[in-house]
């Protein structure tokens, strides 16, 4: 007798979901059918799992790919990327220990979308921003163009301009998030990197969704010059499952 195969689950809906999954590829180099493994009112959609997933674009793609196709026709809880299972009852296990819990979730992302919203300011904005706003930072600014000024100078300059790109950022990322958070019902707040000032997702109502983007094009019209904000959605509820 051949061992059961591995799976790799895509993501949980209601067994009422469409499923339509003609023409959809999953994960690996020579994707595995998708199909849906059923349990009382839930199923999960998977694919044999293969041996060659990486996080690579590829996979990276095949996997969102496959779950946006799904929330366009209903709800799902989406699952993180790489989610293999030892094999179809293992799932159905799953799937039937935590029905209500699943079910519960389900209910409540209905008629509701993920809206990713990041910050991101060109350095040169920042700097000029900084300079700008800080007498000191000009000062030493000037003192030390040029190769001029002490080594101390060089220093405190250096220490100066990180502290306030730091209160720059986090001024931008408030005056975003104060401007969007009154349409969302739930957030997930990622910390601010070199790479983005603030980088966010919000769980949106479908009947808000189009003032969420509008207040987004709002408050990215104030940021000033150098600063883009990129608002992504609507969006499987990613970061609310």
């Amino acid at each position: 007798m051949s061992e059961p195969m591995s799976v790799y689950v895509y993501a949980i809906s209601k067994d009422s979901h469409p499923l339509d999954l003609d023409g959809v590829k999953g994960v690996g180099e020579s994707p595995g059918e998708l199909h849906a493994v059923r349990a009382g009112s839930l199923c999960a959609v998977v694919s044999e799992a293969p041996e060659d997933i990486s996080v690579a674009r590829r996979d990276l793609e095949a996997h969102h790919t496959v779950q946006e196709h799904l929330w366009a026709d209903g709800t799902i809880l989406p699952l993180g990327f790489g989610f293999v299972a030892t094999d179809e009852g293992s799932v159905r296990a799953v799937l039937e220990q935590r029905a209500e819990e699943f079910t519960q979730r389900l209910d409540e992302l209905t008629g509701r979308a993920e809206f990713n919203v990041k910050g991101v300011e060109d350095e040169n904005a920042v700097l000029r921003a900084v300079l700008e706003g800080s007498e000191q930072a000009r000062v030493l600014n000037e003192a030390t163009r040029g190769g001029g000024g002490t080594y101390e100078d060089r220093v405190a300059l250096g220490q100066l301009v990180s502290q306030e790109v730091q209160r720059h950022q986090e001024a931008l990322a408030g005056e975003v998030l104060t401007a969007l958070r009154p349409f969302a019902l739930a957030e997930k707040l990622t910390p601010p990197s070199q790479q983005y000032f603030v980088n966010v997702s919000f769980l949106v109502d479908d009947d808000r969704a189009e003032e969420c983007v509008r207040a987004g094009q709002e408050a990215a019209g104030r940021l000033g010059e150098g600063v883009e904000l990129r608002v992504r959605g609507p969006l499987p509820p990613y970061s609310f499952t």
